[in-house]
């Protein structure tokens, strides 16, 4: 039981991360940025990368200059696996503390027409960059005796969706892959984890929010009557990446306003 004058500094310990390294992809915009944006308010200096990421001014930038963290930018196309590959050397050599794997890719076609192409690129982006990255900081992590490691499932890695194959395959495969490697590395200290978040107002699910009748259908299966933002799922992020949740390994949590509770 802690005192009652020292709620700050409880607090503080338990999500706090001063000191430390996170590496945050798909960091330029929507859940990626407030991740950055979360976890740099926390105390950690950063490296965000995206396929798009300026070397110059950028949001994500401006928002850590202002917080007073270190920003480290990284450019990587997460569909090519010798860019994934590349990054993940480099990072591995860094001592990064946390990594979230959040950048991802989505391609809408019933099954019946979805090309291969956009499957094996749904996947590319979605898992195989997943496991590359999640391999070599892991293995840096497993040596140090510490890490959190936080994946970006969603709803479909519970339900099936539609027009949607590939996403929900990717999805599905996230939460299995959080699983194995939680079982594998959980004795030596590395957190493993994954957050699944349900419909969030993204540019990623903006022709969703355009269609009035669609956008109502979801709203009403919602319970908590809106859309999620993304410093909603960001918040969710910086507790599994912190002390509070030492011994939380292997979940996928749904951040999705009570849609799998309905």
């Amino acid at each position: 039981m802690t005192s009652a004058t020292t709620p700050a500094s409880y607090t503080e310990s338990l999500f706090g991360l001063e000191g430390q390294l996170a590496v945050v992809t798909g960091a330029s915009r929507g859940i990626g940025l407030a991740v950055t944006e979360a976890l740099a308010s926390a105390g950690a200096d950063i490296i965000a990368v995206s396929a798009s990421m300026p070397d110059g001014d950028s949001e994500a930038r401006t928002l850590l200059q202002a917080l007073g963290r270190k920003f480290t930018p990284l450019r990587a196309d997460f569909s090519v696996r010798e860019q994934v590959i590349e990054l993940a050397e480099d990072l591995a050599g860094r001592g990064v503390d946390i990594l979230v794997n959040n950048a991802g890719a989505i391609r809408r076609a019933p099954a019946a027409g979805h090309s291969d192409e956009d499957f094996d690129y749904v996947l590319d982006v979605n898992l195989r960059s997943t496991f590359i990255l999640s391999r070599e900081v892991g293995r840096s992590m497993v040596r140090r005796g510490h890490g959190k490691i936080v994946n970006t499932a969603s709803l479909l890695s519970f339900q099936g969706g539609v027009n949607v194959p590939g996403y929900a395959s990717s999805k599905s495969a996230v939460a299995g892959l959080t699983r194995a490697l939680a079982n594998e590395w959980a004795p030596m200290g590395v957190n493993v984890n994954a957050v699944a978040h349900g419909y969030v107002a993204t540019a990623n699910t903006a022709d969703l929010r355009q269609d009035a009748e669609r956008s109502q259908e979801i709203l009403d299966r919602i319970p908590a009557g809106r859309w999620a933002q993304a410093c909603d799922v960001a918040g969710a992020v910086l507790f599994l990446c912190s002390r509070a949740a030492d011994y939380v390994h292997g979940i996928t949590l749904a951040v999705d306003g009570g849609w799998l509770a309905r």
